[in-house]
């Protein structure tokens, strides 16, 4: 009697019918956005036109102004913050935890304005009148950099948790202090670990720069604003402000991408280069 053989496998097609569904639903909906904004009364033209206005690119030079400082000031304030919010005093840590709590639990367009009308609560400011000192521009770069050195703080705190607490021990049974630990060990590690979400926060910063034209401060959006009110082709000005934003926007997120690339290979040699200096200074060190 013949034995039987191995059972073979057959591979049966699976037919995704759900899949192509979704896919025609989508470009059907592609189809009817691209149709709808064709047929629209929208003069294209126009948009292209003011896109290289003077007006229009000397308002896009000062949101990019504006946003570099901002950012900058920043980053500033959250590292000094996040060090702040680690520190085992416990004034400075509660200081630095009230910071946090109050700029990132108010809108930042509340902040804007109450710096721009601080002038209503301080008429002077060391003699002289406050609103001489809080100009628009003075006005958008303390509420932009404030606000945002509070979720900086938080970006650090996570970056500066994400190393080990052993490099730590080590550097401080080196006879490292705690400031050297932080500026020699903790931070070139940390980088890793803040430079991704710093770049989305800058990347944000640009976008939400456009809030300050409730100020009077002469970036993009407010540029677009004083060309429309006069020739009242809204669509085509805003049209014109969002392919601005899409332009800035897409030349720095490339710029992210090479700079997290570089900073996880610089990373990975900084953690080599810590860890090396750590085990080289123990060897070094006279047995007891």
């Amino acid at each position: 009697m013949t034995q039987p053989g191995p059972a073979r496998l057959v591979s049966v097609p699976v037919r995704h019918y759900g899949r192509w569904l979704s896919a025609l639903l989508v470009l059907a909906a592609i189809a009817w956005l691209v149709r709808a904004f064709s047929q629209a009364d929208i003069d294209y033209a126009t948009t292209g036109e003011f896109f290289t206005a003077e007006n229009v690119i000397r308002g896009a030079g000062r949101t990019l102004l504006i946003s570099v400082l901002a950012q900058a000031m920043g980053i500033g304030l959250g590292v000094l913050f996040a060090v702040m919010r680690l520190s085992r005093n416990p004034v400075t840590s509660t200081v630095a935890w009230f910071y946090i709590w109050l700029f990132r639990g108010t809108p930042v367009l509340v902040q804007l304005l109450l710096w721009y009308n601080l002038a209503l609560i301080f008429p002077t400011i060391g003699g002289r009148p406050t609103s001489d000192l809080m100009t628009p521009f003075v006005a958008a770069l303390l509420g932009l950099g404030i606000n945002e050195g509070a979720y900086m703080a938080e970006i650090v705190r996570s970056g500066i948790g994400s190393v080990d607490d052993g490099q730590t021990e080590a550097a401080q049974a080196l006879g490292m202090t705690r400031a050297q630990t932080l500026r020699r060990i903790v931070l070139p590690q940390a980088m890793r670990v803040i430079i991704p979400p710093t770049g989305n926060e800058f990347i944000n910063m640009l976008k939400t720069s456009s809030l300050a034209y409730t100020i009077q401060y002469g970036e993009l959006l407010l540029s677009a604003v004083s060309i429309y009110t006069r020739n009242l082709q809204v669509i085509e000005l805003l049209f014109t402000v969002s392919l601005w934003y899409l332009v800035l926007t897409s030349v720095f997120s490339v710029g992210q991408y090479f700079l997290e690339r570089r900073f996880n290979r610089g990373s990975r040699d900084a953690r080599q280069t810590a860890t090396g200096r750590l085990v080289s200074n123990l060897r070094r060190r006279p047995r007891l």
